[in-house]
């Protein structure tokens, strides 16, 4: 663990629900000072605070919870910042598999990405647009 993070124990276990959070904020509840903040903001595409006036950064719950995230990989788990990015898009993309999973529970994963699989879809949405110009021709606006 760095010397200067404190043990995740420490912190408290759960985030305010609150729609913004200045730097502060999320370096107390996150224990991160906000020097180390800033500079996650350009070595991790994800974490993207809102800037307002003067270039002020307010955190949304989404954003303190990958800050969290990435605190883990780093201070507990032991990543470089390097490991850290690439384990944050792999876990990224094992998301999306798994939600290209439900959209399609009968069809292997593997076979969703298939070019047979690409072409049955552009044909379904090539029909489903064609219902909707028809409806749309019935019933004007």
């Amino acid at each position: 663990m760095k010397p200067n993070a404190e043990p995740l124990a420490s912190l408290p276990v759960e985030i305010p629900r609150k729609r913004y959070f200045a730097i502060g904020e999320v370096s107390e509840i996150c224990g991160i000072k906000p020097h180390v903040l800033r500079y996650w903001e350009q070595e991790f595409p994800q974490l993207k605070p809102v800037k307002r006036r003067g270039n002020r950064r307010y955190y949304q719950y989404d954003d303190v919870e990958m800050v969290r995230r990435i605190r883990s990989l780093l201070y507990e788990q032991g990543f470089t910042i390097g490991g850290a990015r690439q384990r944050l898009r792999e876990a990224r993309a094992e998301r999306i598999e798994a939600a290209a999973h439900v959209l399609q529970p009968g069809v292997p994963v593997a076979a969703s990405r298939s070019p047979a699989a690409a072409a049955s879809r552009k044909e379904k949405l090539h029909d489903i647009r064609s219902e909707l110009e028809d409806l749309l021709k019935r019933w004007p606006v």
